[in-house]
């Protein structure tokens, strides 16, 4: 699996609850995060790269595209290359966000590359005309959000978050139910919610792409828990030490994060 850098951190989390048996090999390309500021070619390019480099070193049986930008603008270019690879991607919870809403009003905070992809359009065309009954959703990009996640910068995941949050919610009086639209944005949980207040829910997809995953490889039902990443490796471009913490913190993790070099595609 990977991600533009921590985020993924949070599919993780729920895949080694719902597959405790599965040795994960984790990339964070974190000395090129966020993806979300940047171009749809780039990341398409650099997806591709990863990938060929996980099968190429790793040989991986399946991949999980943790990162809701390169879901959006990779992953079609990755299933038509790699059709012989099990993919799973995310994407903004929108559908069981709706399903929750008494509003019907739901906002999505996501990075402007996934908002701005033609995949989230159809995404969010679909659901729309499926709903059944009124449904507004209402898009907020969260610029600088992920990058503070990234670096664990309290004062601006406060700052940010606030800012973000407060922005949809005042154009949307009626919204009760908040999509996070990045992996990494469940690690600023409290933040968000304290910014939104009692009486909006928040919704991610980490279970959701872990019980998919699940059903991909074809396995049973595990009991959850959380169970050591034992066998399992966590690799980044970046400095090896924020992704240690980063797993130490939020996922209790013990080894110690490893530092390569994934070059650019041919």
């Amino acid at each position: 699996m990977f991600d533009s850098g921590v985020g993924g951190l949070s599919v993780l989390r729920a895949l080694r609850a719902e597959l405790p048996g599965v040795r994960f090999t984790y990339l964070a390309d974190s000395l090129h995060a966020p993806y979300g500021e940047r171009g749809a070619d780039w990341v398409a390019k650099r997806s591709q790269a990863i990938v060929q480099w996980l099968r190429q070193v790793h040989r991986i049986d399946a991949l999980v595209v943790a990162c809701n930008t390169a879901t959006a603008l990779a992953i079609d270019g990755l299933r038509a290359r790699h059709a012989d690879l099990p993919i799973v991607g995310v994407e903004p919870a929108i559908k069981p966000a709706a399903e929750l809403s008494a509003s019907g009003h739901v906002g999505v905070l996501a990075t402007r590359g996934t908002l701005g992809s033609e995949r989230y359009r159809a995404l969010r065309q679909r659901l729309e005309a499926a709903a059944g009954r009124p449904l507004h959703i209402h898009d907020q990009p969260c610029d600088g959000l992920a990058g503070a996640i990234e670096r664990d910068d309290a004062e601006a995941i406060e700052r940010l978050g606030l800012q973000h949050v407060t922005t949809v919610r005042q154009a949307t009086p009626a919204l009760d139910t908040l999509v996070l639209g990045c992996t990494h944005y469940p690690f600023a949980t409290e933040v968000l919610q304290r910014a939104a207040g009692p009486g909006v829910r928040l919704v991610d997809t980490g279970e959701a792409v872990a019980r998919r995953t699940r059903q991909v490889l074809g396995l049973e039902a595990a009991a959850h828990g959380q169970p050591p990443l034992a066998g399992s490796v966590l690799l980044t471009t970046g400095e090896p030490e924020a992704l240690t913490a980063a797993a130490r913190r939020w996922l209790g993790w013990h080894g110690e994060a490893r530092r390569v070099v994934v070059p650019d595609a041919a």
